[in-house]
């Protein structure tokens, strides 16, 4: 491949933390983009132009695209349950763990603007102007996840813990060089599938988040964009719930699988390494 252009090395940075927070930012830009598009394509054509086998897939495929766009650099987090996972595991120091948290919700408030932009007309189309968070021409879902309207706010927390835990736990293991893992390469594509299967699974109560800054960059947009407050109060305030579960659930799923695998490991020293 070529070098860039002169006019690009001239805003080259060496500095980590930089480093990192622009590659998470575009990662989780790109994530968001393709995930929260493919619901405004479902959602604004009636079903017609996608499905919710398409969502899936969109989120699995923009999680494997923003690996391969930042995995090398900060390792592609794209998550702040990951990036809490790998601090409490010690694979990250915690002085980048507010850095990677900043970037990721930044680069979701900023797919999210993108989406609406793109759809902006069919939007208009589809509610008549109205933005509504709940009703038959509800659209808020597009961006942020809300809970069936019979699910108990205990439910949903659960429900976003057990699908976090799945995702890291997974995680760990497809990156652990010490068990059965794949080429480097191959990672990201099993990472996306791992999303995939958890949407396909575990998408029904409430959107499976597992991701605070997916969930929580959108429903800021949306809270400006003409929604309003109501996106963090509707359904007994359920908008803390992606945020918080989905942390407990991504440290758990990274304990759970050091505790049943990664520290059976024979030899020593195999601590932190994948």
């Amino acid at each position: 491949m070529p070098p860039p252009p002169v006019y690009f090395l001239k805003m080259r940075t060496h500095s980590p933390i930089i480093r990192s927070f622009l590659a998470e930012f575009i990662a989780t830009f790109i994530l968001v983009s393709f995930g929260c598009g493919s619901i405004a394509q479902m959602l604004l054509s009636n079903e017609t132009k996608g499905t919710f086998f398409s969502v899936n897939f969109s989120w699995g495929i923009g999680v494997t695209l923003g690996c391969y766009w930042a995995g090398g650099i900060s390792g592609a987090h794209m998550n702040p349950a990951v990036t809490l996972a790998f601090a409490v595991a010690r694979r990250l120091p915690w002085r980048f763990v507010l850095v990677y948290c900043l970037a990721q919700l930044l680069g979701a408030f900023a797919a999210s603007a993108c989406v609406y932009g793109v759809y902006h007309d069919a939007l208009n189309h589809f509610d008549n102007g109205i933005r509504n968070v709940t009703g038959e021409k509800a659209t808020a879902g597009v961006w942020a996840t809300y809970p069936q309207p019979w699910l108990s706010t205990q439910g949903a927390f659960g429900d976003q813990v057990f699908g976090t835990m799945l995702l890291t736990g997974c995680i760990f293991a497809i990156l652990d060089k010490h068990n059965n893992a794949p080429d480097k390469g191959t990672a990201p594509i099993l990472i996306g599938l791992t999303v995939f299967c958890i949407g396909t699974a575990f998408g029904f109560n409430c959107g499976y988040a597992i991701n605070p800054a997916r969930d929580l960059g959108p429903r800021l947009f949306t809270a400006m964009a003409g929604w309003g407050g109501e996106v963090f109060t509707v359904y007994h305030s359920f908008a803390w719930v992606p945020v918080v579960a989905c942390l407990v659930g991504g440290v758990a799923g990274a304990l759970i699988y050091m505790l049943f695998v990664e520290i059976h490991h024979p030899g020593d020293g195999h601590m932190g390494e994948s």
